[in-house]
């Protein structure tokens, strides 16, 4: 009898809704059916109450945690209109990473019974049931389409699959029990020699687009490429037998194979071999889902980020070999190598995965994948990657907070997949991360290669000062007012006409906006500022192309966004521009022989503007452009009073700041136009905006 697949992710597209609807509601029974089952190998009520490890819930709570999620999020989407359980939709909405090994949470909660979370999936059931069948739907389905959302539940249903395996794999014994739908692979036999195989240099492309044909989450989309040189990787996943000569020799205790943060692990947790072995006398077992077994040495060896970098610094340090986990883009290339494709929906996978053939790990030499074994399937593989944005990341906004949390450089990528990894999890395109000293069905294999690991930006930029500011320079337009650094960059090249146009200084540059618009006309702008943390934004932007940042909405709420020269037609011309903290009232003689100089939104934020306005002809060439801008905001926290140059009665008079310039710039300039206003806005949440009206005066030097 032909084996029966589990139900692979359905596709977005196709020509009859009927039978989409039934290709959808098929795969969701079919998860949930298979969640179930997988809880019936815990043994007696205990099981479900007692932390497995107490950095995580109870299990109770994922039984809960992931039926909840569907009526939670249909609710946004507008697909159902009633809660079935406020209580429950808020008790088993939140679960835990784990944020530290040594966190431990002492919070208690009033769980619900078995049976009332039984009940709870049950009606749940009926209503995303009966939803599939007279929701409208319309095809393809995408992003904007609610039944995106449908697939968001289904999928993340089958990730909590994956992660309560594990909970249910460090639970005691006695806490669970064989299960026929759940039997663990019984074949092992002598471990193989690892060998590194020869990868030739190439391309690689990762990221889905906005058509893909398949379900993804938000940190799959987006573009990334990358040209790799040759490197060698090793033909096998780490056996237990592999790893065992690693831990015979001392590498637990051996402080100088592991990095720092993995050493405070190894120290706090005392441990001195992989999680699920079992040390019984002289003799060595390993605990799998639901028993104990002989250790079956030539399976893949299970442990966290740490343990698999000691490994590699172990393995370098024997071997005089540059070794080390692979990056995200070498597993791509490998897999690539590899002639892989993905998961089949008629016909079992070419690896240990989907739950096509094991309900465990399976020897490394069985599944052969090109030169290599294992590149897909059997367990994860750890990388050197933190997880980080593609260019292009946006984040869903249904679900905001499923990836951003792991944008710190503390969450490594792990890769290709293990033996109850169902659903988008199977592609290619999955990007999965955990924290370096979490457990999950992964072990790793290893690289070696003499190129510099690059490390992409995974930060968020979240001062509030440099957000506003991000925003101001790159960000939306708002309430119709053009951006306010690129008007008057655009009109300060109108004002130069046929002038000459070698150099401009852009002083007070902040985030950097107006210093790249200039250079679309100048051959070299200079951007300075006093502020390093705006002259930062600026140099990221010119050697990255590309700014990330977060917006306040409101009280905690943040949206994300993304800019990139690329997207703002300046690429172009980020090799013309240069950026430097420096002081406008105390230039260096080096600041000179410039076409025009821009100073906006400067003057009334210096404690000495006079000293800049008296010695700024020095910098001009004749005939040269000074630009100033600004709303005249005189305050003393910025600018002593007695220097302002306007702003005050003088002989009973009111004397303005325009005046002042009049009388500082006169002698070596004159007004050739303004004063003008040119508005901007600057969004400070969602609700809140500052809206200001600077004026300009654009003046040229005569002497």
């Amino acid at each position: 009898m032909p084996q029966q697949l589990f139900k692979r992710t359905p596709l977005l597209f196709g020509e009859d809704i009927a039978i989409k609807r039934e290709e959808i509601r098929t795969y969701f029974h079919a998860t949930l059916d298979r969640t179930e089952s997988l809880f019936e190998t815990l043994h007696g009520e205990e099981a479900y109450f007692k932390n497995p490890i107490p950095l995580r819930h109870p299990l109770i709570f994922y039984l809960g945690h992931t039926s909840t999620f569907f009526i939670n999020k249909l609710l946004i989407a507008g697909l159902v209109k009633e809660r079935i359980n406020p209580k429950m939709e808020s008790m088993f909405a939140v679960g835990v990473d784990e944020m530290s090994w040594d966190d431990l949470g002492t919070s208690h909660y009033d769980w619900p019974s078995i049976e009332e979370v039984r009940s709870y999936r049950k009606t749940m059931r009926s209503v995303v049931d009966r939803l599939i069948s007279e929701a409208t739907l319309t095809l393809p389905i995408n992003w904007n389409n609610p039944w995106w959302i449908v697939l968001m539940c289904i999928e993340h249903e089958l990730i909590h699959l994956e992660t309560s395996s594990v909970l249910i794999r460090q639970h005691a014994i006695k806490h669970v029990r064989p299960h026929p739908a759940w039997k663990p692979c019984r074949k092992s036999g002598q471990a193989p020699l690892n060998q590194l195989i020869n990868v030739p240099s190439g391309m690689v492309r990762l990221g889905k687009s906005n058509v893909d044909s398949i379900y993804g989450w938000d940190n799959e989309f987006g573009h990334h490429e990358a040209k790799l040189s040759v490197f060698k990787a090793s033909r096998y996943l780490v056996s237990n037998q592999e790893f065992l000569v690693f831990v015979q020799a001392g590498g637990y205790t051996t402080e100088n194979y592991w990095e720092e943060e993995g050493r405070a692990w190894q120290k706090h947790t005392h441990v001195e071999y992989p999680i699920f072995w079992i040390k019984c006398g002289a003799e060595w077992r390993l605990r799998l889902m639901t028993e104990e077994v002989t250790m079956p040495w030539d399976w893949p060896v299970e442990v966290n980020c740490h343990e698999a970098k000691a490994f590699c610094n172990w393995k370098a340090k024997v071997t005089g070999q540059s070794i080390r986990l692979p990056t995200e883009d070498e597993w791509y290339r490998l897999y690539n190598m590899a002639g892989l494709s993905e998961v089949s929906h008629t016909i079992p996978a070419a690896g240990n995965i989907h739950l096509d053939h094991y309900a465990s790990s399976c020897p490394v030499t069985e599944f052969q994948q090109g030169e290599f074994f294992d590149i897909v399937g059997n367990v994860w593989q750890w990388t050197e990657t933190p997880i980080y944005p593609f260019k292009g990341f946006k984040v869903h906004p249904l679900y905001d907070d499923f990836t951003t949390p792991t944008f710190d450089g503390r969450h490594n990528l792990i890769k290709g997949g293990s033996w109850i990894s169902c659903g988008d999890e199977s592609l290619k395109s999955a990007r999965y991360a955990f924290r370096r000293h979490f457990f999950q069905h992964a072990g790793f294999r290893y690289v070696s290669a003499n190129t510099p690991i690059v490390q992409q930006g995974s930060h968020y930029e979240t001062d509030k000062l440099l957000t506003e500011y991000a925003e101001f320079h790159y960000g939306d337009t708002y309430f119709g007012v053009p951006n306010f650094p690129v008007a008057i960059a655009e009109l300060a090249i109108a004002a130069m006409g046929e002038k000459p146009a070698q150099k401009a200084l852009d002083l007070g540059c902040a985030s950097g906006r107006s210093t790249f618009e200039l250079a679309r006309h100048f051959n070299h702008v200079t951007g300075v500022d006093f502020s390093t943390r705006f002259i930062g934004q600026a140099i990221q932007l010119a050697e990255t192309g590309i700014l990330r940042y977060t917006l306040t909405d409101e009280g905690d709420l943040v949206s994300y966004k993304e800019c990139t020269l690329a997207s703002l037609g300046l690429d172009a011309v980020k090799h013309k521009v240069d950026f430097y903290q420096g002081d406008a009232c105390n230039l260096k003689p080096l600041y000179t022989g410039y076409d025009l100089i821009l100073a906006a939104n400067l003057i009334d934020r210096l404690y000495d503007p006079s000293k800049l306005l008296k010695t700024i002809h020095k910098r001009l060439n004749t005939s040269g452009l000074l630009i100033i801008a600004s709303p005249y905001t005189w305050l003393e926290e910025h600018t002593k009073k007695e220097a302002w140059t306007g702003g005050f009665k003088r002989d009973g008079e009111n004397f303005s700041t325009l005046d002042g310039l009049k009388e500082i710039l006169g002698s070596h300039f004159k007004l050739v136009r303004g004063p003008q206003e040119v508005p901007f806005i600057i969004r400070e949440t969602r609700r809140k905006f500052q809206h200001t009206l600077p004026e300009v005066t654009i003046w040229e030097k005569i002497n």
